[in-house]
């Protein structure tokens, strides 16, 4: 077979083999600043201390398509691709819809309220261009709930930006959500769980913590002076009753020696 030939029959195998959309590798062209409050240590999640992430967002538009990809880096941490990133597309021949990238929705850390930050993010883009397209439902997948606590807490989630949640058996293994229309979905999130900070807000954090450095710096190096003064006097107090002891111990030589003598 010829080189042409050859070409010639890779050629339908390789049209036949799905190509990546273009706008499914999107970098973040906008940053934001995300603060998640402390909260009380879960028995499930474990402890939930202050943190501090990176939002990342870009969007794009065409006359058949619009998507807006959020994703969110956590210091520290090396997450898989498809963890913190939420696509929302928008078709605009079947005015519809769609939330969550093809691989599913995951986030981390977990039980942080970040999960429903992003949605709100997406559910508010939605709304603010394609409040009147359908909204495309889907079929939650049993392995992202290992116990009932994180599919009650997945459910809620779910339902508290204004999805149907509906189970299809009565082992509650397979379900899926729905709704209507974008319009028909909420955008708030716990603000008091995760908090967007504009950039004054966080330099100047950064500036009270610099301060604040400075001046356990200066506190920590007037404690050591003070401790090395009382080890110095120590050290004085030490050597004055060893001079004592060693005295008082030959005046009562001395005693003896006179009176047995």
């Amino acid at each position: 077979m010829t080189e042409a030939e050859q070409t010639a029959a890779a050629t339908p195998e390789e049209s036949a083999a799905p190509r990546p959309h273009p706008w499914s590798e999107l970098a973040p062209e906008h940053y934001r600043l995300l603060r998640l409050a402390p909260l009380p240590t879960d028995r499930s999640t474990g402890a939930r201390p202050l943190r501090f992430v990176q939002l990342g967002r870009v969007e794009r538009h065409n006359a058949e398509q619009s998507v807006l990809r959020l994703t969110v880096q956590v210091p520290g941490q090396v997450l898989r691709k498809e963890v913190n990133l939420l696509e929302v597309w928008a078709d605009h021949r079947s005015k519809e819809v769609r939330f969550g990238a093809d691989s599913g929705f995951a986030t981390e850390p977990l039980n942080r309220g970040l999960g429903r930050f992003l949605l709100a993010q997406g559910v508010a883009w939605a709304k603010k261009k394609f409040s009147h397209y359908r909204v495309e439902g889907g079929a939650l997948a049993f392995k992202d709930t290992p116990n009932e606590e994180s599919r009650q807490r997945r459910d809620h989630f779910l339902r508290a930006q204004g999805f149907d949640v509906v189970y299809e058996d009565t082992r509650l293994l397979k379900a899926r959500y729905s709704v209507g229309r974008v319009s028909e979905l909420y955008d708030d999130w716990h603000k008091d769980k995760v908090q967007i900070l504009p950039l004054l807000e966080a330099g100047a954090m950064l500036e009270q913590a610099d301060q604040n450095l400075a001046s356990q710096s200066n506190e920590i190096r007037r404690l050591e002076q003070r401790i090395e003064t009382f080890r110095r006097d120590d050290s004085s107090l030490r050597f004055t009753i060893a001079c004592l002891t060693v005295f008082a111990v030959f005046q009562a030589g001395l005693l003896i020696w006179i009176a047995t003598h």
